[in-house]
């Protein structure tokens, strides 16, 4: 875990987010795949209960509104916000928070910011309840996708 630098959140687009959740990955040669193919292979190369709970959680446990997997302007129903070759923003909102997925790739790393607005009162203890999943099944699937990408 690493704290969200401001060029981080110079690329993100959520206003105001009330918590940051940041993983930065070591991948030697990051770079040779763009942020849009880190964010799809972390994703939608989740093993496929991975892929199936995902969602389910978003939808359920945070009312978020996914968009069609089968879309290219999505990732497993993450709108895509703002797209560049070394970083790319996933949006998603509901009743209870915005949330931001940002992936910036350099050189010699893969950083993940998530950037979450609580737009209810009382949604804090939910979130806070979420993020020890959240940050064990994103360093999960992020160092999934490195292998992936890497070998």
């Amino acid at each position: 875990m690493v704290a969200a630098t401001d060029d981080l959140r110079a690329v993100d687009t959520l206003a105001n987010p009330d918590r940051a959740t940041v993983l930065e990955l070591a991948s030697p040669g990051a770079s040779a795949h763009s942020a849009e193919q880190w964010a799809r292979t972390t994703f939608e190369g989740a093993p496929w209960l991975l892929r199936r709970l995902l969602p389910l959680s978003w939808r359920l446990g945070l009312g978020l509104r996914l968009g069609p997997r089968s879309s290219r302007d999505h990732i497993l129903g993450w709108r895509i916000v703002r797209t560049q070759p070394d970083s790319i923003v996933l949006e998603l909102d509901s009743r209870l928070i915005s949330a931001h997925n940002v992936v910036v790739v350099d050189d010699s790393r893969v950083r993940w910011a998530a950037f979450v607005r609580y737009e209810r009162r009382g949604v804090r203890l939910l979130w806070a309840l979420a993020v020890p999943i959240h940050r064990l099944t994103l360093s999960y699937v992020l160092g999934r996708a490195a292998t992936r990408l890497t070998t």
